[in-house]
């Protein structure tokens, strides 16, 4: 599938709109969409800048194999507590056992 933000070419310029497919594409598993979500989130770009949810999206994405998700991953949780990182683990647990619905 591979949804795309790119505020300089125009595609999907809106924050919000963008935050919106990727949820939905990455109910649906796509990879690239969890990546795009863990970007969205430590930018705060669309949703409120939270390391938690940027850290279980770049960890889900990362354990599809998607490239750059797992150094995002890190470069979260270079910023966040150890509890926060433990809660973003538990996230991800959680979620890919609800097959990545309503995360």
């Amino acid at each position: 599938m591979g949804v795309m933000y790119d505020k300089g070419r125009g595609v999907l310029q809106d924050k919000k709109t963008a935050v919106k497919w990727f949820a939905r594409a990455a109910e649906q598993g796509d990879a690239s969409a969890q990546y795009n979500l863990g970007v969205m989130y430590a930018d705060g770009r669309g949703v409120p800048e939270d390391y938690v949810y940027a850290h279980m999206w770049s960890n889900i994405a990362a354990s599809q194999g998607y490239p750059g998700a797992a150094e995002h991953r890190e470069r979260a949780a270079r910023k966040m507590t150890s509890s926060d990182i433990s809660a973003a683990q538990k996230l991800s647990r959680e979620c890919v056992g609800k097959e990545y619905k309503g995360c």
